[in-house]
């Protein structure tokens, strides 16, 4: 069966995603869809906003036909390490990758992965980095000082985009990129009425405006009613287990290198909100969205280690029949690890206690269901 695989955090889900699961239906009638979704903790170091139960129910009612758990390990990953994982897993379902990306241009994506693998742009990311510039800054200096345009890493979507082909170029896999264009601002504020972001409608949905206009239909009676989950309802759990931290935990945190798990340590026993310790721990060296990474990692008890280390499974979370056949087939080729055979795994217990802490960010209303409780969403 031809099966085309979306990574993606659905923070919610919007029209620009339906619309990207309708092209990718226009395009490939007969194929599958298999969404591999960020649970109930995405990317930007933040809680997700609706719960992932709900969002891959959503996620079917308009248009995949199986939505998988990304591992919570990836989803508070770097850019590189969210595309690996994300890659590897659908690796085993699909011959093909389906992400959007503000150039869309495939090929230009596949060369600069190319000199992201290649061996000279290491040596020479370490020499920008010494001038103490940022990551990113460094990675297109870098480029850009090998002779090649290293606009492409200058747009969110075009970074993960690249990253994403970079995977299955190291990965050595057998599956095709298919960018389509991605319309509207990733991190725009103000709602695009046709291309919203995520970021502008999350905002919306917080100051309790009216965002159901930018939901698809079928979302829109998923995710009526739900309790959203905000980084400032669990505000005050974060800063406790700051603040009860000792040295050793903050050393072992993902993303402190060169000092940097010190100098949180220090501003997360000296100030009082997240943001004052944020702010006082950024510097141009360092991505907010790194630092944001860092605290939740430290909030749910993810060492570097635990990132590190591959989920040795993968959860289901909703499908309908088109899905339970390509499950099938990935279960008689080896591609699935069912969650039952890993229940002592360490990583298991860590999926536990993330389940747990994530009520913690709710606001307001009912706090949602335990782990036990859940069940995989099917529709006919």
């Amino acid at each position: 069966m031809d099966t085309i695989g979306i990574i993606c955090e659905y923070n919610p889900l919007h029209l620009g995603h339906k619309k990207q699961i309708d092209t990718v239906k226009a395009a490939c009638p007969d194929s599958g869809i298999v969404c591999l979704m960020s649970g109930n903790y995405v990317q930007r170091g933040a809680p997700a906003i609706i719960d992932k139960t709900l969002r891959g129910q959503a996620a079917i009612h308009c248009g995949a036909d199986l939505v998988l758990e990304l591992p919570l390990t990836a989803s508070l990953s770097s850019a590189e390490g969210f595309a690996g994982e994300g890659v590897r897993i659908l690796g085993g379902f699909c011959n093909r990758l389906c992400f959007g990306a503000e150039s869309a241009a495939k090929d230009s994506l596949l060369e600069t992965a190319k000199a992201l693998l290649s061996p000279g742009f290491t040596e020479r990311l370490r020499i920008e980095l010494d001038k103490g510039v940022s990551f990113p800054a460094a990675r297109q200096a870098a480029l850009q000082a090998m002779g090649l345009q290293a606009d492409i890493l200058t747009q969110p979507n075009d970074i993960l985009a690249t990253e994403y082909c970079k995977a299955i170029l190291a990965q050595n896999l057998k599956m095709e990129p298919m960018p389509i264009l991605r319309e509207g601002g990733y991190h725009d504020t103000a709602i695009d009425e046709e291309n919203p972001s995520a970021t502008a409608l999350r905002r919306s949905m917080e100051a309790q405006k009216d965002w159901t206009r930018y939901v698809p239909e079928a979302a829109r009676a998923v995710f009526a009613g739900a309790t959203l989950h905000t980084l400032s309802a669990g505000e005050q759990a974060i800063l406790y287990r700051l603040r009860t931290m000792d040295d050793a935990e903050f050393e072992a945190l993902p993303f402190g290198s060169e000092g940097l798990w010190r100098k949180l340590m220090h501003n997360a026993r000296k100030y009082t909100t997240l943001e004052e310790i944020l702010t006082a721990t950024k510097s141009k060296r360092y991505t907010r969205t790194r630092l944001d990474r860092m605290v939740m990692c430290a909030f749910l008890g993810l060492s570097q280690r635990d990132l590190e280390t591959p989920a040795p499974y993968v959860r289901v979370l909703a499908l309908n029949s088109k899905g339970r056949e390509i499950l099938k087939l990935a279960r008689q080729t080896g591609s699935f690890p069912n969650a039952g055979e890993w229940m002592d795994s360490p990583y298991r217990l860590l999926e536990q206690r993330a389940g747990r802490l994530y009520s913690l960010f709710a606001k307001g209303g009912e706090l949602p269901a335990s782990e036990k409780d859940r069940r995989v969403f099917y529709r006919d």
